[in-house]
């Protein structure tokens, strides 16, 4: 059970306490992603959270930190996303103390040497290079871009080569005020501790970050009346590519109904898609489908990489199983069976202290209303397949798809042409 605590200053804390866990977990979030920038400082959100660990002032020489957390044994990293950031690190319970000390230091007092970031410019690029050279990965921004175009939603979270390059000290500094502000942050603490003493530890730590008004990010546009194609070239052996339609944002109560219609379509090796794609035709060695919402906008996508030379087949099965997924209903027995593995993945995700952490902490910075586990199942299990097949009619439109590809191809006009129900 989570107990969540508002400081004085707006900060958000969520403990969830687990007296059997042999591990404790820090996680402190924050609203801001590549979804808060300008086009100007596209890519700053993920740069500012490589430089959190290159320095603060209490441990102001690169590696200091890292050289503390492995010495206690301990897993961490930070991630950025499209509308928040984290940074994360898990320790034996009896070590939380020092881990949440470490955690709040990154987040709390880096300094910004400029030794530093000139030196992580490089690090930045060569990961945007070898994104590049992921075509699995690639291939999921390129379908971003093609839906949102120019504006937040559409751009890399890495950004672009010549903004990194140009980013400065003050750019870091001015955005670091604006949004990693008491308000927006989120501090939540998992696996076995006493309650008491942590929400202390925290309060001293946080309880003095700056109080400021939240700056929203931009609303995002949705525009679209015909079928989009776009393909992006690469002397491959594999076509990787994404098929899929906008859906709705995360607040929406079709939600559920939506994970479920997903998993029916490519949720697991018995799924529609995997069935057809991969069993019958052997034309591909992963498909999945996938719904992702946000805070105003949400997709419903299937990716796979598949066989140069059947990309075409397999982009024919695709969308053949969202025709009948619009056309009649699931199954009685089909839609149990996509319930329970639904339900299995997710209970089975939150076996570690991080997991269940992310799992409360991720939705109190998208939502502010964090559900437990019980009643998420719930939900889900009262999905009917007349949702489904209602939900499935409301956004599996001709005028509504959208293809990305990327594989040995330059002009998209064949893709275009099967791009229909």
């Amino acid at each position: 059970m989570l107990k969540k605590t508002i400081l004085k200053n707006g900060l958000r804390v969520i403990l969830v306490p687990q007296s059997a866990s042999l591990a404790a977990s820090v996680l402190v979030l924050v609203e801001a992603g590549s979804e808060y920038e300008t086009k100007e400082i596209n890519g700053l959100s993920h740069f500012l959270e490589h430089l959190m660990f290159k320095g603060t002032v209490n441990r102001p020489k690169p590696g200091m930190i890292s050289t503390e957390l492995d010495s206690l044994g301990a897993e961490y990293n930070a991630f950025t996303s499209q509308e928040y950031t984290g940074y994360w690190a898990k320790a034996e319970s009896h070590k939380l103390p020092q881990i949440l000390d470490l955690v709040s230091d990154l987040y709390l007092n880096p300094v910004f040497n400029p030794a530093e970031i000139e030196k992580e410019r490089g690090v930045i690029i060569e990961e945007i290079n070898m994104y590049e050279d992921t075509p699995m990965r690639r291939v999921e921004e390129l379908f971003m871009n093609l839906l949102y175009g120019n504006q937040p939603a559409g751009w890399d979270i890495a950004g672009e080569k010549d903004v990194i390059r140009r980013l400065a000290r003050e750019d870091f500094e001015k955005y670091r005020g604006t949004h990693y502000v008491a308000p927006k942050t989120v501090v939540v603490v998992s696996g076995n501790f006493d309650p008491e003493k942590i929400m202390k530890d925290v309060e001293n730590l946080f309880g003095h970050l700056k109080k400021a008004s939240k700056v929203s990010k931009l609303k995002t546009i949705e525009s679209q009346d015909e079928p989009r194609t776009t393909v992006k070239f690469k002397d491959s052996d594999q076509t990787h590519l994404v098929m899929g339609v906008r859906a709705f944002d995360v607040f929406d109560e079709r939600r559920y109904a939506l994970q479920v219609l997903a998993e029916v379509l490519g949720g697991g090796m018995s799924s529609r898609l995997f069935t057809k794609v991969r069993g019958e035709l052997g034309a591909a060695y992963y498909i999945r489908a996938t719904a992702d919402l946000f805070l105003d906008h949400g997709i419903l996508s299937v990716s796979s990489g598949v066989d140069n030379a059947r990309a075409d087949k397999v982009i024919e099965a695709i969308l053949g199983e969202l025709d009948r997924l619009r056309t009649e209903e699931v199954g009685e027995k089909e839609l149990d069976k996509a319930k329970e593995h639904l339900i299995g993945s997710l209970v089975l995700s939150l076996e570690t202290s991080d997991e269940i952490g992310a799992f409360y902490g991720v939705q109190e910075i998208l939502t502010g209303k964090p559900k437990e586990v019980e009643e998420m199942i719930k939900k889900v299990r009262a999905v009917k397949a007349a949702e489904i097949l209602a939900l499935a009619k409301s956004l599996l439109r001709e005028d509504k798809l959208n293809l990305a590809i990327i594989g040995p191809y330059k002009d998209p006009a064949p893709f275009e042409k099967v791009l229909s129900f």
